[in-house]
């Protein structure tokens, strides 16, 4: 019987592993976003069990106690229906209605493990280990690069509306952690991309079970990126509520509502309120969020972000025009910016320039 070795491969992946339970742990916690947070740590359980059989087979353990082929902890079908879910929960606020049949791949995929684990007598055990297993193999790994790129799409689709909501009910979007939900998006695609590869490598030359350490490195990596940022963000605003459809009122001029509404809050100086939302605006304007949409939309061409972002810029330029020589992300904050990332975005879609030049070259006129 061969004695356990522990060597580096299993010391990093038993870190990883670790880490990955520990941040799961922790994400349980949070009272915000409950049914995204909780999606995430089950996601992160998950791609601990995926790397759990290379973390113990390295060590000897497979040889040491040969019962354990089938230990039905690396379901790697669940890993692309769980980002998703995680995204549709933390855009909507829960799951999609019979969400749970998404994971139904993953769950046949356990259901099989585990009945191979449990009923499977050692001798007939170890036989079946390895005739089932190019075939297991391929069928399962297709279907995790299947689900990777579908379910990736799905996400993608659903940020980019979320993006575009967001735009219509509030001017600063970074607050709202759309980094960070491009930033999960893009590990899901590199996920795909270095389990493509070494799938493709595994065909073409062999890699037998040392070769596919780099994977289950990248794996742990992008796992714990996941876990790490999705825990910095547990608690951030989401969801927004939805805009309400079109009303059926009788139409009205929208333009002159949009251009009436505009005056009031620049005059009111509204827009310089960093926390400024359509709701907000809406009811100190003694409106809906319907009317007020449309007034922007239809009446003056402009979604929420523009048109709030638009009347601040002109308030540092305007600002910048007297000649005042405060710091300029001073007079970005006083105009109501809550970042320079944003202000000098704004700034230089409104006036082809950055703050900065603007400034140095005096011109106190917007381009056409």
């Amino acid at each position: 019987m061969s004695e356990l070795a522990f060597g580096w491969r299993t010391a990093l992946l038993l870190v990883a592993f670790l880490q990955l339970l520990a941040i799961a742990a922790a994400l349980t916690r949070p009272l915000e976003n409950r049914a995204s947070n909780r999606t995430l740590a089950a996601l992160l359980v998950v791609l601990a069990g995926i790397i759990t059989p290379w973390m113990i087979g390295f060590a000897g353990f497979y040889d040491q106690w040969q019962w354990l082929s089938f230990v039905p902890v690396a379901i790697t079908l669940a890993v692309a229906p769980l980002f998703w879910l995680y995204v549709h929960a933390l855009l909507k606020g829960r799951w999609p209605e019979r969400g749970a049949w998404h994971l139904a791949p993953a769950i046949a995929q356990f259901v099989y493990l585990a009945t191979c684990f449990v009923l499977l007598p050692l001798q007939v055990k170890d036989a079946w280990l390895g005739l089932q297993a190019p075939a297991y193999n391929a069928l399962t790994g297709l279907g995790v690069m299947i689900g990777l790129a579908a379910y990736g799409r799905a996400s993608l689709a659903l940020i980019t509306r979320y993006r575009a909501d967001l735009s219509q009910q509030v001017a600063d979007e970074h607050r709202y952690a759309l980094g960070w939900l491009g930033q999960a998006l893009a590990a899901l695609f590199i996920l795909l991309g270095v389990w493509t590869l070494f799938s493709v490598w595994d065909l073409i030359a062999p890699l037998g079970y040392r070769g596919f350490m780099g994977l289950y490195v990248a794996i742990a990596a992008i796992a714990l990126f996941l876990g790490v940022q999705g825990l910095r963000h547990a608690d951030r605003r989401f969801p927004m509520p939805a805009l309400p459809p079109p009303d059926a009122a009788p139409e009205r001029d929208w333009a002159m509502l949009g251009q009436e509404w505009a005056a009031t809050t620049r005059a009111q100086r509204w827009h310089a309120d960093p926390d400024l939302s359509l709701a907000l605006l809406a009811r100190r304007l003694g409106t809906n969020t319907g009317y007020l949409s449309r007034a922007l939309n239809e009446g003056l061409g402009v979604n929420f972000s523009t048109f709030v972002n638009r009347l601040r810029c002109e308030d540092v330029a305007g600002a910048l025009a007297e000649g005042r020589g405060d710091d300029l992300l001073d007079l970005a904050l006083e105009a109501g910016f809550s970042s320079k990332a944003s202000f000098n975005r704004a700034f230089r879609a409104e006036y082809g320039c950055t703050p900065s030049e603007y400034r140095a070259r005096g011109d106190v006129s917007k381009p056409e």
